[in-house]
């Protein structure tokens, strides 16, 4: 993607609502990825129809997470709401990653579109699986 088209982007999704910090996460593809082998791991598809998985690698002992990558099939509300709560959970332990409700997110980000608050339910979801999947073993 050229410059002109990053300018572009930006501006049509600040006119949609998009904060400045939601507007980079999704132009840059914060923690966007995956992790082999992760130690919890979770694909959730949403209502409204997008897919999030969730990799995260948690220090055994501690319980505190290591490294948190995700991949999205939706739209920036989406990718946005994956890198948030990926930069919000890294260092945290899975009891502090749980507490983490979509007004966090929302918070963190600085504000998204009222109609893309739903991408925030799909984080905080496909989280919430993946940890209780990590507790189960």
């Amino acid at each position: 993607m050229d410059m002109d088209e990053k300018k572009s982007i930006k501006r049509l999704l600040k006119i949609s609502g998009y904060s400045s910090i939601a507007i980079e996460y999704f132009l840059d593809k914060v923690n966007v990825g995956e992790i082999e082998d992760p130690d919890a791991y979770f694909v959730y598809t949403g209502p409204c129809g997008d897919s999030m998985e969730i990799f995260l690698v948690i220090e055994p002992e501690s319980g505190v997470i290591k490294e948190a990558k995700f991949q999205a099939i939706g739209c920036a509300g989406a990718f946005s709401s994956g890198s948030a709560i990926t930069e919000m959970i890294t260092g945290k332990t899975v009891e502090e990653a749980e507490k983490i409700e979509e007004e966090d997110i929302i918070d963190w980000l600085g504000g998204i579109p009222k109609q893309k608050v739903h991408c925030t339910c799909l984080a905080k979801k496909t989280l919430k699986f993946a940890l209780n999947e990590y507790k189960k073993e």
